[in-house]
This record gives C-alpha cells, sequence and structure tokens, in this order.
C-alpha cells in the first residue's frame, strides 16, 4: 500500500504560525509552495525561507478566488494539496454583536472556504487524487458563550468538509478536517513554566497535517482533533 506522493502545495490564508510552519514542512518534503493573503508582501521572509511564492486573495472574493487558482495554475502547476486556514471572529453579547461584523465572520470561516474547496475540486478530480485540508477549531464542535458568529462559521466549516468528503473521497481525493482544541503558541504567547507544552506547537500541528497527507488511502480519516495535555474536553 503506498501513499500519495503530493507536489503543489497551496496554503490560502498564510501568516506567521500553522501556515508558515505547513509552508517549511512542505518545502522540506519536497513540494513546491504557493501561499494565498490579503497581504502577500507580509510573506516575504517566509517566501524567502520556503522557497515558496505568495499570492493576493481575498477569500471571500469569488473573482479573487478563481484568479488566484489562475495565477497558481500558470506560475508553478495546479496544486495537489489545498490548505484553507483563515478564520474571523466577533465577540459579544449576541444583543451588542454588529451584524456586518457577523457575516465577515461568516464569510471568511465557511463562505470563502467554499469557494477555495470549489476551485481545487475541479482540478483534482480531472486527476482523480489530491487533498484538501480544513483547519476548524473546538468552535467547530461546542459554542462558547459570546461567541455565536465563530461558533456559526466553524459549525459551517466542519459541515462543508464532513459533505466534502463523503463526496469527493470515492473519487479519490482525500478531504480532512483539523480540529484545533486550544491555543497556539507563537511570538510573545508562550506556555506558563509550571505547565509546559499547554500551548500548541504550530511545527506539531503542522507535523499532524503531513501525517494525514501520507495516509493510505485504505485508513483515510476525515476528521483530527488535536489538544495540548492539559486541555479539558
Amino acid at each position: 500500500m503506498e501513499s500519495v506522493r503530493y507536489e503543489r502545495a497551496l496554503i490560502v490564508g498564510a501568516g506567521q504560525g500553522l501556515s508558515a510552519s505547513l509552508a517549511r514542512l512542505f518545502s522540506r518534503e519536497g513540494m513546491n509552495v504557493a501561499l494565498a493573503s490579503r497581504n502577500p508582501e507580509k510573506l516575504a521572509a517566509l517566501c524567502r525561507e520556503a522557497g515558496a511564492r505568495a499570492f493576493a486573495c481575498d477569500t471571500v472574493d469569488a473573482a479573487q478566488v478563481r484568479q488566484l487558482f489562475s495565477d497558481v495554475d500558470k506560475t508553478m502547476g495546479e496544486p495537489d494539496v489545498v490548505v484553507y486556514n483563515p478564520s474571523a471572529r466577533a465577540r459579544g453579547p449576541i444583543t451588542d454583536l454588529d451584524p456586518a461584523d457577523v457575516e465577515r465572520a461568516l464569510a471568511v470561516c465557511a463562505f470563502g472556504a467554499f469557494l477555495v474547496a470549489q476551485q481545487a475540486a475541479r482540478r483534482m478530480l480531472a486527476r482523480k487524487r489530491g487533498a484538501i485540508l480544513f483547519t476548524g477549531a473546538s468552535a467547530g464542535v461546542k459554542g462558547y458563550p459570546q461567541s455565536a458568529p465563530f461558533a456559526m462559521g466553524k459549525f459551517a466549516l466542519r459541515g462543508l468538509a464532513q459533505s466534502l468528503a463523503r463526496e469527493l473521497s470515492p473519487q479519490g481525493l482525500h478531504v480532512a478536517h483539523f480540529v484545533i482544541d486550544g491555543g497556539i503558541a507563537r511570538a510573545g504567547r508562550s506556555a506558563p513554566p509550571d505547565q509546559p507544552d499547554s500551548l500548541l506547537d504550530a511545527d506539531a500541528i503542522a507535523a499532524n497535517y503531513l501525517h494525514v497527507l501520507r495516509q493510505p488511502r485504505s485508513a483515510w480519516t476525515w476528521e483530527i482533533e488535536l489538544r495540548p495535555w492539559v486541555e479539558k474536553f
């Protein structure tokens, strides 16, 4: 049983956290990497480090998503791995939330994921191979108080992933959803000395994405939950 060997990855919603860890890891694994962000100029250092290319895209704009995939196709070839990372939050009591902020949160978390997945699937189905990976959150399985918009968006993202896994897996496409249940360590945010490893390490998360990509198709998973050892669930 051989796992699929992937050659070109597109990471959408790229930044300096998990996306950066994924870009570095995928590059070390021999993949050509494309990064998409609303502000691609901020990715210059990461592009140099990972040998990646950066593209501009607002994922809630269908025309921009179409253009992103067209540009990636022309520059490095059709991606056979697509990762969707963007999130947006609007916090507060239901009585105080700004409807425009809620609409944006839903669009970024869910509608943008649909637009990206649609373009990815159209390309991958022609070859009957590829992987579409969605970065979710604990908010996608349990709604927290004063966080209704984020729960709505992440529940929708999880539903999209589950539906696509059932639709596309029998056609050779691996679709997976990652529930990130806990805070992610970053510059300026580290675990307290009395609770080491109580925040998720971005490199450790990325290693799990690679593990899923390496799964033989006789034993695919559509969802994986990741949390620090002290996190309650």
